[in-house]
C-alpha cells in the first residue's frame, strides 16, 4: 500500500468523472463516514475520503494532533492523487483543515473549484475551548451533546474506550488550532450549518466570507452539530450543483 492508498479511500473508483471530491472527517470521524456521499455522487464526481491515522486500519499508526502537521500530511496526499478539476469538503474539525488544505494547494498553483465548509466557524474566530482536556466521562459527555456518534457505541464500554483517544487527539487539534492570517483563497466557500449548533454560530460561520476572494455563500439547515445526518439529501443538492460548472478556469 503506497502512501497516497493509506489517506486516500476510493469507496467507488471512476477515472470517467469530471470531478473529484476530497471529503475531511470531523473530529474522531473516519474515512467511511463520506461512503454514502460518494455512493450519491457517482459517476459525475469522485469522491475521494480522506483517512486520518491512529484509527480502524491506521490504529496502529501514530496519531497527530497538530492541524497544521495533519494539513501537511494531507496536501501531500492529495497533491498526488489529484488529475482533474477539484473540491474539498469538510465537517467540523474537517472543514478547517479542508481550508488549511487548500491554501496549502493555492500556493502550488492548484485551485479548488471550491472549499465547501460544514459545521465549523471561520479560521479566523477562535474559541477557547478545552474539552480534550476533561477526562473520559466528560469527553463522552460532549459527545452524547453533539449527537453524532453512533448512539450503539455508548451501550458498548469497550468499543468506546477504543476510540476515545483518537477523538480525543482530534480535540487537541482543533482547539490548540491558531489561525494564521494570510491572504483570503481564491477558491468560493460555500459555509453549511445546523441553526442550533453549539460549535458554531451564525456570525461565527458567516466570517468564511472573509477567507474567500470568490463567492461565498451560507446555508442554514435545522439541526445541531450533526444537521448534515437528517439533511443529507440537501446538502448532496448543494454539493452537486455548486459543481455544475467549474468556477475557476
Amino acid at each position: 500500500m503506497n502512501n497516497t492508498d493509506v489517506w486516500i479511500r476510493r469507496y467507488f473508483p471512476s477515472a470517467d468523472a469530471a470531478i473529484q471530491l476530497i471529503c475531511l472527517p470531523h473530529a474522531g470521524g473516519s474515512a467511511p463516514f463520506y461512503r454514502p456521499v460518494a455512493q450519491a455522487l457517482i459517476p459525475r464526481v469522485e469522491t475521494l475520503a480522506v483517512q486520518y491515522p491512529g484509527r480502524q486500519d491506521r490504529r496502529h499508526e501514530p496519531m497527530i494532533d497538530d492541524l497544521g502537521v495533519l494539513a501537511d500530511r494531507v496536501t501531500e496526499a492529495v497533491t498526488a492523487v489529484v488529475d482533474r478539476p477539484f473540491a474539498l469538503f469538510g465537517h467540523s474539525m474537517g472543514a478547517t483543515l479542508a481550508f488549511e488544505v487548500a491554501t496549502r494547494l493555492e500556493r502550488q498553483q492548484l485551485f479548488p473549484l471550491r472549499v465547501f465548509a460544514s459545521g465549523r466557524r471561520a479560521p479566523s474566530r477562535h474559541r477557547n475551548e478545552r474539552v480534550h482536556q476533561r477526562d473520559d466521562d466528560g469527553m463522552v459527555s460532549e459527545l452524547r451533546a453533539l449527537s453524532g456518534t453512533d448512539q450503539q457505541i455508548f451501550g458498548d464500554e469497550e468499543l468506546l474506550r477504543m476510540v476515545l483517544p483518537a477523538i480525543r487527539n482530534d480535540y487537541r487539534a482543533a482547539e490548540t488550532y491558531q489561525y494564521t492570517p494570510g491572504a483570503p483563497l481564491r477558491s468560493p466557500i460555500t459555509a453549511l450549518i445546523g441553526d442550533s449548533d453549539p460549535k458554531a454560530n451564525h456570525e461565527e460561520v458567516e466570517a468564511w466570507r472573509s477567507h474567500t476572494d470568490g463567492e461565498f455563500e451560507l446555508h442554514t439547515y435545522p439541526g445541531g452539530h450533526f444537521y448534515l445526518l437528517d439533511h443529507a439529501a440537501d446538502v448532496l443538492r448543494v454539493i452537486d450543483e455548486r459543481l455544475g460548472e467549474p468556477t475557476l478556469r
